[in-house]
């Protein structure tokens, strides 16, 4: 399944979003990866974050990530650097942008 999500970083934060992506965890993305995340894109526009996910069940990855260690400490670091972040909780399951068009 395609999922799209939106997230908002902080004005005075960008620079040092940019450079955590540089480093993301090996162990968070090889955690991603057997949630079975196949790609995880994200652009950024200003302070705007657009992520796709490609993923088999994403309800279930968000169950499988919510409480592990990895996930949890990069959640603590972005949650200082966005104004809108991605929900990691149960609730989250829900939280991708509706489709509107598609070709």
């Amino acid at each position: 399944m395609r999922i799209a999500l939106h997230t908002k970083v902080r004005t005075d934060r960008v620079e040092e979003y940019d450079a955590a992506h540089r480093e993301v965890p090996k162990e968070l993305t090889a955690a991603i990866r057997a949630t079975g995340v196949s790609e995880w894109t994200i652009w950024r526009d200003g302070t705007d974050l657009f992520h796709v996910l490609e993923v088999e069940d994403y309800p279930a990855m968000i169950a499988a990530l919510e409480g592990l260690p990895v996930n949890i400490a990069w959640q603590a670091r972005m949650a200082e650097l966005l104004e809108v972040v991605h929900d990691y909780s149960s609730d989250g399951a829900d939280a991708s942008l509706p489709v509107a068009w598609a070709l």
